[in-house]
C-alpha cells in the first residue's frame, strides 16, 4: 500500500492554491505543513494534503520534471469526478480526456484525466466495484 507521494512543483504558492481548490472536492483537505529545518540536513519544506487523519500527498518546491508523474485520486461517485474535473479547469488545468466510462480498463471505471498547471497528469476516478456490497 502506498503511504505518501511528494510532487515537486515549480511555484509552491501557485500549486498550493491549485490543490487547495481542487482536492477538497474529493474530500482531501490541507492536513499538515512540514518545516524542512526540523528534519535531516537539506530536507525540503512540504505542504501536505490528506483525508481521514492520514496525510498522503505532499508538495515540495523545486524543478518539475514534466511527464514524470501521473497521480490518480479516488472519488466516491461519478458526480464527484465531474465536480473535481470542473473545479480543476476553473483552477487552471488542461484536459487530457473528459469525464467518461473507461471501458478499456473496466466497465465499472469512470474517470477524467487532466494536467495540472505544471503539466503533471492527474486522474479523478470512481470505481463502482469499490462501492459494491
Amino acid at each position: 500500500m502506498l503511504d505518501h507521494i511528494f510532487l515537486t512543483v515549480s511555484d509552491m504558492e501557485r500549486f498550493v492554491a491549485f490543490y487547495e481548490r481542487v482536492l477538497p472536492v474529493l474530500g482531501i483537505t490541507t492536513c499538515l505543513d512540514y518545516d524542512g529545518k526540523d528534519g535531516p540536513s537539506d530536507h525540503p519544506d512540504l505542504k501536505g494534503f490528506g483525508a481521514n487523519g492520514r496525510m498522503f500527498f505532499r508538495l515540495r518546491a523545486g524543478t518539475a520534471v514534466l511527464g514524470a508523474f501521473h497521480v490518480g485520486f479516488a472519488a466516491d461517485s461519478e458526480t464527484m469526478v465531474d465536480s473535481a474535473d470542473a473545479e480543476a479547469f476553473r483552477a487552471g488545468a488542461t484536459e487530457i480526456h473528459p469525464p467518461s466510462p473507461q471501458l478499456h480498463y473496466d466497465p465499472r471505471y469512470y474517470a477524467t484525466q487532466i494536467k495540472d498547471p505544471n503539466g503533471y497528469g492527474l486522474e479523478f476516478i470512481f470505481k463502482s466495484s469499490r462501492h459494491e456490497s
